[in-house]
């Protein structure tokens, strides 16, 4: 049976069963899970790596008809083990009580979401490996200081220590995309809570990044400082030369100009 790629949601079908391989066994040692969510399964060339591993049961979530199809014909995981929906709007603690890993070749346009999903249910996911974009990929895991650095990178490092695996070129794909895919993986590090207020933290990290070639000084004015906290050095920087733990710093002093006013 033919899959259909499901080129409205930006999924491109791997085909080359060595790289597959080589991302499942991206898991292989870390055994704090008993159960493994792929998310867009396709046509299962992931997926049949998966099964074969005794550590945890795999699950796949998937959306497209004729992919579950080919899934349940070729019997490639059992029909029990086939969530049929969308990730963005799955309640994932209704299908997992304990502790589970992600693994995929997230679509390209619905990546950024995907994580924004998996910071929500972090205390549940110990482990992610993943390709997307390569530039995503990068960014993610791109340390501060540099021009790649950004509002993922922070949020994710947060909470992930992340680390870039390897490229996947566009030829090992059906269709090809236009673009190379990273892989990396993401494991969850000790960081229960942030030495601030989260919510606040997620908003001065957003607005700091919204116009980030400019200082600090300038990008967070509205949040309206006092004089005298604007004037300490932290300001005179641009968002992406700070590190996490200074973005927690950078957001008690936002807190505390709130307090003082």
């Amino acid at each position: 049976m033919k899959v259909r790629p499901k080129k409205s949601l930006g999924q491109h079908f791997l085909k080359d069963d060595t790289i597959a391989k080589n991302i499942t066994d991206l898991l292989s040692g870390y055994k704090n899970y008993q159960n493994v969510l792929e998310i867009g399964a396709g046509t299962g060339v992931l997926t049949k790596f998966l099964v074969k591993k005794a550590d945890f049961e795999t699950f796949v979530i998937e959306i497209d008809q004729e992919s579950i199809a080919y899934l349940q014909e070729n019997q490639v995981i059992p029909a029990k083990n086939i969530i049929e929906g969308n990730i963005l709007r799955l309640n994932l603690e209704a299908h997992f009580t304990h502790p589970f890993a992600i693994i995929g070749n997230f679509p390209y346009n619905i990546s950024s979401q995907l994580f924004f999903k998996i910071l929500e249910y972090r205390d549940q996911i110990p482990e992610v490996v993943c390709m997307i974009q390569k530039e995503v990929a990068e960014r993610i895991a791109s340390p501060a200081g540099k021009k790649s650095y950004g509002i993922l990178s922070v949020f994710l490092q947060a909470f992930y220590d992340i680390r870039y695996e390897f490229t996947v070129p566009p030829d090992v794909f059906l269709p090809p995309p236009k673009v190379n895919s990273g892989v990396i993986s993401l494991r969850r590090n000790q960081v229960k809570n942030l030495n601030c207020d989260e919510k606040l933290f997620f908003r001065v990290v957003k607005t700091a990044f919204g116009m980030r070639r400019k200082t600090l000084r300038n990008s967070l004015k509205v949040f309206q400082l006092s004089d005298d906290i604007r004037q300490k050095d932290i300001f005179s920087q641009r968002p992406e030369q700070l590190t996490v733990s200074e973005f927690e710093y950078l957001t008690n002093l936002v807190a505390s100009s709130f307090i003082n006013s």
